[in-house]
């Protein structure tokens, strides 16, 4: 029965891409990168099919690590890009080369059914709470549910990879509804070979995301 519930799960599709690196300053002195984290699914797994939330390296060294306690060590976690202790902010290759071992981190960690039923996972892939309060929330602890937290967040519209790629190549741009107040957003250029960050682009993105409600921050 397990074996027919893995088989069921293994057959639909999960796609997760890691992009848009943007440069965030906590002060004056202290400043650090987080990444667009992006999910489309059909997935019975994930309550929410299309998701756009961002985080940092650190937050994914966190989530490792709580992957791996709540799976008992029953899985071979994959690893991360190991930290640099030369990294640079100014550095658009090491930048990439970071944002491409975090997609491949994220690629394997889908494709574990013990993992997906994790709520730390679709928490910090769903939801823009910070790691101590996805810790709560997963717990209990919190007056919202996991669900709740998911569906608070904000959602921010993009199509399949293939439909992307093909407006990137038209140069065309996606616009939400004509009610909605928010300015429009250009269309989500995915490319997992080529989604580099320029120098230029870094914490300059003109797009805009829609940010989950006061009770889910």
């Amino acid at each position: 029965m397990r074996k027919e519930i893995d088989n069921s799960v293994s057959q639909q599709v999960i796609s997760v891409w890691v992009r848009d690196p943007r440069i965030q300053k906590n002060d004056f002195w202290h400043a650090y990168i987080d990444y667009e984290i992006c999910l489309h699914t059909d997935s019975v797994c994930f309550n929410k099919k299309i998701s756009s939330v961002r985080r940092r390296y650190s937050e994914f060294v966190w989530l490792r690590q709580k992957l791996q306690a709540n799976s008992m060590l029953m899985v071979q976690l994959p690893e991360l890009p190991p930290k640099n202790p030369f990294f640079s902010l100014n550095n658009a290759q090491q930048i990439t080369e970071r944002m491409k071992g975090l997609q491949k981190f994220l690629e394997q960690i889908l494709q574990s059914p013990l993992l997906l039923s994790d709520s730390c996972l679709h928490l910090f892939l769903q939801s823009e709470l910070s790691v101590s309060k996805i810790e709560a929330c997963a717990a209990g602890r919190t007056h919202y549910s996991v669900v709740q937290a998911v569906q608070r967040c904000g959602l921010r519209r993009f199509n399949s990879e293939e439909d992307l790629q093909k407006d990137l190549s038209m140069c065309c741009t996606c616009d939400f509804d004509t009610h909605s107040s928010e300015p429009q957003i250009k269309d989500l250029a995915i490319n997992k070979a080529e989604s580099t960050a320029s120098l230029d682009l870094i914490g300059t993105s003109q797009e805009e995301t829609l940010s989950c409600s006061s009770g889910s921050t």
